[in-house]
């Protein structure tokens, strides 16, 4: 089969979707190298390199208003690039199909990951708000076939928008292989001077919005000012919600221990943005801390357990799924269980250490083979083999 993808967020986002396109592309091609896998971006950038695979390749905009006007080449030129190109499959990776799709004989597969934005629309402005609902509608409507991440996404869809549910498959996404493998001593320190990070350290890594609520891990480490000397260290970035962070933590004395990861120079480095140190940043904390109102799946906890690295994440929406028995859940808005589990894991190692062993068993739910396998599963319905 010849398989196309959009390749916007491969190639332009550092995190979440970008990491979610990679890591299909990746996984796909290296799993079944029987296929060809075709990327249609509208800018080329060091974040995804197709040339480290033989059957991936990537295509850009040819024309001078294609390349200033990247948006319009998107919506309206990429589905000649995808006839050009012979594509049997296009499968658009975040939410939304170009237009006219339907109009050509390529079959299309949508991946829908979460309808935050009707759960929490006044953290959406009403001009995102419409746009993201009529892509998502219009995408499911002209699709062949939806691929959900999660239970949580299929009956939000099903629940709010009416999809038929025969429509619908889940796929449970892995992550990038490179969190399965235990780095070196070596390895961990090499990365620890890099970023210079503490001897002990809590995580968190998402970006810095209100939904995924860093405020109630700030409020945590306050209640524990004197009990518990672990700073947080924070890969992800923001504006409001980490101004407001920053000056919980300064007005309580805590400035040193709120490290934010993004703000040091390192940050710009190449394996930084691509997330090729994080492996190492997993396996030297104490555990990572992901206290989101809501998501779609949560991709950190799925890569904390296998690097076994213990979790403590709300107890709400798809989080369960992934976590399974090898997380500490509390309720995303009560930082003093939260506080108690980050004490609990920083002062029993019996603790941790059941946790690590757990998370690793649950991770391997999520294998790369599993997710593969799956995703193909649904291209060759499509396609009637």
């Amino acid at each position: 089969m010849k398989l196309g993808y959009d390749g916007k967020r491969a190639f332009q986002n550092e995190t979440g979707l970008g990491n979610y396109s990679r890591s299909l592309v990746a996984i796909l091609a290296q799993r079944y190298p029987q296929h060809d896998y075709t990327l249609f971006a509208p800018k080329k950038t060091d974040l995804f390199n197709p040339a480290g695979f033989d059957n991936v390749h990537a295509v850009f905009p040819e024309t001078v208003v294609g390349k200033k006007i990247s948006a319009w080449w998107r919506r309206y030129h990429i589905v000649k690039a995808i006839e050009k190109a012979g594509i049997d499959i296009y499968h658009g990776l975040s939410n939304e199909l170009p237009l006219h799709i339907e109009r050509t004989p390529v079959k299309s597969i949508v991946t829908i990951h979460d309808l935050i934005f009707e759960r929490f629309p006044e953290t959406y402005h009403y001009d995102e708000q419409f746009t993201y609902r009529w892509k998502i509608k219009r995408a499911c409507k002209k699709a062949n076939a939806i691929i959900a991440i999660s239970q949580q996404t299929k009956d939000d869809l099903i629940n709010l928008y009416g999809v038929n549910a025969n429509k619908i498959s889940i796929c449970y996404q892995s992550c990038n292989p490179i969190f399965e493998r235990t780095c070196t001593q070596e390895e961990k320190e090499l990365i620890k001077q890099k970023y210079n990070l503490p001897d002990d350290f809590f995580l968190f890594v998402s970006s810095i919005a209100p939904r995924k609520n860093l405020s109630t891990v700030c409020k945590a480490l306050v209640s524990l000012k004197e009990k518990l000397h672990i700073p947080l260290v924070v890969i992800g970035n923001g504006k409001k919600e980490k101004a407001a962070a920053r000056s919980l933590m300064n007005s309580n004395g805590m400035a040193d221990r709120l490290i934010l990861l993004n703000e040091m120079p390192i940050s710009n480095d190449p394996a930084f943005m691509t997330a090729a140190d994080f492996p190492a940043i997993y396996q030297q904390a104490t555990a990572l801390i992901y206290p989101s109102l809501f998501e779609g799946f949560g991709l950190p906890v799925l890569e904390a357990l296998w690097s076994r690295l213990p979790v403590i994440c709300s107890n709400i929406s798809s989080l369960p799924e992934v976590a399974g028995d090898a997380a500490l859940y509390f309720s995303p808005a009560d930082y003093e269980s939260l506080a108690a589990h980050m004490m609990d894991i920083a002062t029993h190692p019996q603790i941790a250490d059941a946790l690590k062993d757990l998370g690793y068993k649950q991770a391997q739910k999520f294998t790369p083979a599993t997710y593969a396998g799956n995703i193909m599963e649904v291209y060759n319905k499509v396609m009637g083999i």
